[in-house]
């Protein structure tokens, strides 16, 4: 059996383990402990959730020389250390309505002063609803980031959302109403002034 034929049995046997409920980092530990072939079995894993080969080698690339920092036995740690770098990550494509409200979202971060990692992987899986919720509550402290910027980016991404018929609605809309009294506020503010 070839290398690819290999891989081709590993990845319908990842298929059929994350169809049966399991995670990506135990179907990954698993796979990695019983082979002994870490890179195959990243690539394995990838491409049974669904990400294009050349994304699954890139990824590969990117995590193989940390196979040196873990030895045989170590599978479930290399697969929590794959999960903090987002390797199984299945990126979505989005509609033109979608990244406009995805883009909106962006210049709300950087005006924001930069997103937490954990909402970082809601942008790569296009979870707009729940990163314009999470933005939704932010709080200016300390004069950093751009409140009048960060709001108005907020309205304007609530607005394309709330446009959309969604059975979070009622959510959208309490945050949509929400960014515009902020945005209201934060333009009445001097500069400098959160």
């Amino acid at each position: 059996m070839s290398h690819r034929e290999d891989e081709g049995a590993l990845v319908l046997e990842a298929r059929e383990m994350l169809a049966a409920g399991r995670s990506d980092e135990e179907v990954f530990a698993e796979l990695a402990a019983r082979t002994g072939d870490w890179g195959v079995c990243v690539l394995a894993v990838c491409v049974a959730l669904g990400v294009p080969r050349t994304d699954a080698e890139a990824r590969l690339r990117e995590v193989e020389p940390l196979f040196s920092d873990f030895a045989a036995g170590e599978e479930e740690y290399v697969a929590f250390v794959f999960r903090f770098g987002r390797v199984f990550i299945v990126d979505r494509v989005l509609e033109e309505h979608e990244e406009r409200i995805r883009d909106l979202l962006a210049t709300a971060a950087g005006a924001r002063g930069g997103c937490p990692a954990g909402p970082l992987t809601w942008f790569r899986t296009g979870e707009l609803t729940k990163l314009f919720l999470y933005f939704a509550k932010t709080r200016f402290r300390d004069g950093r980031g751009s409140p009048p910027e960060f709001w108005a980016a907020m309205t304007a991404a609530g607005e394309l959302l709330a446009e959309q018929d969604r059975p979070d609605h009622e959510e959208v809309s309490a945050g949509l109403e929400r960014c515009r009294m902020k945005a209201t506020t934060a333009s009445r503010r001097p500069r400098g002034i959160p």
